[in-house]
């Protein structure tokens, strides 16, 4: 989970490519880290691709998504490059999910709702501050992955309580909030749902994180 690159530079590359996109139907954003990016798959297989794919299959217009993340990022380094990014002012969806690497470095839960909820206003203000386009999505358990399974009962610990936090403070601000961390502990007992790499998901399991998305 771990990433040394420039940040400001990936990120002006992504928003300099979203200006080029068709300006027909819906505007998708999509922020945060290896999971949102869809780590050791392909991009047309990770959860905002196969999301916007989805909402086209309902009859609905809508463009590549916009996807401000990176591996190895915290809610401080995507807050970061989202002020670097050129964004435009409004966005009809946006999707948040961030914070495993917050866990996975030992930063403290505390800093992560601070930052949390910073992002989530963030979101709220590039969704035209229209809250019904928010939605939050929780973070996956990597303790149920081949990685994680040694240290399983300290991570999944954790990832509770970052996830109890980042509900909370989701629901205060009345945002929708998906719960997709389920799913993720299933890594073990079917592990097509886990990625080659042994630690992220496969595009299997992005493909059941956007059916409860859907819902």
């Amino acid at each position: 989970m771990k990433w040394t690159g420039n940040t400001v530079g990936f990120v002006m590359a992504l928003s300099l490519a979203a200006c080029s996109t068709s300006q027909k139907g819906m505007s998708y954003l999509a922020l945060g880290d290896s999971y949102t990016i869809g780590e050791s798959v392909p991009t047309s297989e990770n959860f905002p691709y196969q999301l916007a794919d989805s909402i086209r299959k309902k009859g609905k217009e809508i463009e590549s998504p916009v996807i401000i993340a990176r591996t190895g990022w915290r809610t401080d380094q995507l807050m970061t490059a989202i002020e670097s990014a050129q964004l435009k002012k409004e966005y009809d969806l946006v999707t948040l999910l961030i914070g495993v690497n917050n866990e996975f470095q030992g930063r403290s839960l505390q800093e992560y709702e601070r930052d949390f909820k910073l992002l989530c206003k963030k979101s709220i203000e590039l969704a035209g501050n229209k809250k019904k386009r928010v939605v939050v999505v929780s973070i996956p358990d990597y303790g149920y992955t081949p990685y994680g399974k040694p240290d399983q009962e300290r991570i999944s610990g954790r990832i509770n309580q970052f996830n109890a936090s980042n509900k909370r403070i989701a629901d205060s601000l009345q945002l929708k909030y998906v719960n997709i961390t389920e799913i993720s502990r299933k890594g073990i007992a079917q592990p097509d749902l886990v990625a080659e790499d042994g630690l992220h998901p496969s595009a299997k399991m992005y493909g059941l994180w956007v059916k409860e998305i859907l819902k």
